[in-house]
């Protein structure tokens, strides 16, 4: 199971933190992808950190932005977001699972276990 929390309302520029806390496996063992999801839009990737190395890959609209991090003591990942944009609101859901041996994976379909989103507003 995995639960995210963090998200809120906040203005462009600001930052927030989400947390993806997991019981029942061990994220340190997998790929764990944040993804997001705008109104009438497909889900998105955001970042993702390799279970093998912790290796960590970005979207291009976040680069420099956001930032993934594991705690394998806590069994949570994070998402760091600063500069907040309009843009990056959304509902955000972590993601994990051994991706079919992938190292990593920036494609939803790939990931076998998601929580239940939280909600990201960036407004004035």
């Amino acid at each position: 199971q995995l639960v995210e929390s963090g998200g809120g309302l906040v203005q462009p520029g600001g930052s927030l933190r989400l947390s993806c806390a997991a019981s029942g496996v061990t994220l340190g063992h997998y790929a764990t992808g944040w993804f997001r999801q705008a109104p009438g839009k497909e889900r998105e990737a955001v970042s993702c950190v390799s279970g093998r190395d912790g290796t960590t890959y970005y979207t291009e609209s976040v680069k420099g932005r956001f930032t993934i991090s594991r705690d394998n003591a806590k069994n949570t990942v994070f998402l760091q977001m600063n500069a907040l944009k309009p843009e990056d609101t959304a509902v955000y859901y972590c993601a994990t699972g051994d991706l079919r041996g992938l190292v990593y994976s920036m494609k939803p379909i790939d990931y076998d276990y998601w929580g239940q989103g939280t909600q990201v507003t960036v407004s004035s």
